[in-house]
């Protein structure tokens, strides 16, 4: 199994990052390699379908699989054996951890998230209009 471990501190409530990172409208402001997203349902549930594409025009598929509001997101692929959980922990009223957490049981992780990707995120919720 290949898999990979992030976190982030952002000074936001987790239900405002929650809500911000399952807006598939949101995901090109964070997530530079994605440059559009939408979900065939809102609000999300499980089993909502979301699909992304990248710069080449290249798609990917994800299913909801895991859905416990403000708290935890988790999409597995539907082509391949690759699965991500967002996991939302409140640390004051106004701070929250977010963690990442992407893996594949029997694959390798062809394009690892990294700590900038996250840290991206923390600035655009942080200093929206920079």
């Amino acid at each position: 199994m290949k898999d990979l471990r992030l976190t982030v501190r952002i000074n936001k409530p987790a239900k405002e990052i929650f809500e911000f990172t399952l807006n598939p409208t949101n995901t090109p402001l964070w997530i530079d390699s994605v440059v559009k997203e939408v979900a065939d349902s809102s609000p999300p549930k499980i089993g909502t379908v979301y699909q992304n594409w990248n710069a080449a025009g290249e798609m990917n598929e994800y299913k909801v699989t895991r859905y416990e509001p403000f708290k935890v997101f988790q999409l597995d692929a539907t082509h391949q054996d690759y699965k991500v959980r967002y996991t939302y922990t409140s640390i004051s009223e106004k701070e929250t951890e977010l963690e990442y957490y992407e893996w594949s049981e029997s694959g390798q992780l062809h394009t690892p998230f990294m700590q900038e990707i996250l840290e991206k995120l923390k600035q655009v919720m942080e200093n929206p209009l920079e």
